[in-house]
């Protein structure tokens, strides 16, 4: 097929469609950032093998890259179909193109505009109801509000009141007045901050970890590793978050002393991303396996990790398979299933609410320990890997978390879902 002239274009439209940063792309695809971006803007020539592993890193057809405008607009109306679940004449889509082309690509853009508010309605749902920081910012407002009412209900309601004394709670009034726009002033910062919260200096320390690992595309390299990082690390702009990731950095140069950035490297091209078939292979964990994948470049793979409890510890998300910002995660989920079972292997072909044109296969893995010995506390984590799927067979419904979750026959549900409130499913 002939590449367009604007396949820069159409990748980067694609990209944004799917809420998709430029080095995470660029790393599944095995390119540089740089390179990606230079593509985008249509100054650089692309060859047909870059286009294939671009397309396999955004899960589209090549086609829809390398075709005209109509190729692209049959595929994102076959997705639109796939996703609304509805009777649409697919098999005539083609057809619908070439007589109202202005009406395909309107639905087409409706479709995108619809996943992007989905996405925006989740990140604010999450924040709204578990973001710890805004719980911090409410209660502050309402400690400042509750000492500028009772100040103020003093000098009303004392009108002899020593002048000094008067002097000194007017100081007060004007301190927690000032303390009460201060907080409010922030309050609106933070909601409006949206994706930039962390430029904000109030992301959380989890989310300070995270952000650094999708700036290098979640890779760390051997090399890395061995100098420690420090100098980035001290970078970050909390001291949880520093702590956090030298505890990372520290568990990731373990795992690469027991499965080598090289080696790794021939053992998966033979084996491919099996973390069970791989941890044999090697003589370790399947949980040392499974965190290797997530941190290797050109492997598109998501992987989250949580603990005891089932508070997610690690999230790097997967293309289709959006993981909640704090916690409360889908019961369902083959990681908690994993989590109460440890040592047995969970593996199942997933398939997200909102997702109906993709499908994971996730590999869910648990273990205990107990670093007190057998006389103190049980410690468990549990770690689920991600992974494409275009397989047959069956598919288990999953969600995101409930609040965002339209599934409305769901056995699981623990709370109505906002959307479905809405009538949105």
């Amino acid at each position: 097929m002939p590449l367009s002239a604007l396949t820069g274009t159409k990748l980067r439209d694609r990209r944004l469609a799917a809420g998709l940063r430029q080095a995470d792309v660029a790393a599944r695809a095995g390119i540089s950032a740089s390179y990606l971006n230079l593509i985008e803007h249509n100054r650089r020539k692309v060859t047909p093998e870059v286009i294939e592993r671009l397309a396999d890193a955004l899960q589209i057809d090549r086609g829809a890259l390398t075709e005209g405008r109509e190729a692209a607009l049959v595929e994102d109306l076959r997705a639109a179909a796939a996703r609304g679940g509805t009777d649409a004449e697919v098999e005539r889509v083609e057809d619908f193109v070439d007589r109202f082309p202005g009406w395909a690509a309107l639905i087409a853009a409706l479709d995108a505009r619809g996943r992007a508010l989905e996405r925006a309605v989740e990140a604010l749902n999450d924040r709204m109801t578990h973001d710890p920081h805004l719980s911090q910012s409410l209660h502050e407002l309402l400690s400042s509000l509750s000492a500028v009412r009772a100040t103020a209900a003093i000098l009303a309601e004392t009108p002899d009141l020593e002048p000094e004394w008067a002097l000194r709670f007017h100081r007060n009034l004007h301190q927690d007045s000032e303390r009460l726009a201060a907080g409010a002033e922030a309050l609106v910062g933070f909601l409006d901050a949206g994706q930039g919260i962390e430029e904000q200096g109030i992301a959380a320390p989890q989310e300070e970890v995270e952000d650094w690992l999708r700036s290098r595309s979640w890779v760390i390299p051997d090399a890395d590793l061995a100098g420690g990082l420090e100098e980035e690390i001290g970078h970050l702009a909390s001291t949880a978050a520093r702590s956090l990731l030298r505890a990372h950095v520290a568990r990731a140069r373990d795992d690469a002393a027991l499965l080598p950035e090289a080696v790794f490297a021939e053992a998966l091209a033979e084996i491919g991303p099996d973390p069970v078939a791989l941890a044999e292979h090697f003589g370790t964990s399947p949980l040392v396996a499974m965190r290797r994948l997530g941190g290797i470049g050109g492997v598109p793979t998501g992987l989250v990790t949580c603990d005891g409890s089932g508070t997610l510890t690690f999230r790097k998300p997967a293309t289709g398979f959006p993981l909640p910002r704090f916690g409360s995660a889908c019961p369902l989920w083959p990681l908690y299933a994993a989590l109460g079972r440890p040592m047995q292997l969970f593996e199942a072909r997933v398939q997200m609410a909102g997702q109906s044109d993709r499908r994971h296969r996730v590999i869910a893995w648990a273990e205990t320990r107990h670093p007190q010995g057998l006389r103190g506390p049980e410690l468990r984590e549990a770690a689920m890997l991600i992974l494409p799927d275009d397989g047959a067979g069956p598919v288990l419904p999953l969600g995101s978390s409930c609040r965002v979750c339209a599934r409305g026959d769901c056995p699981a549900r623990r709370e109505p879902s906002i959307l479905a409130a809405e009538g949105i499913a």
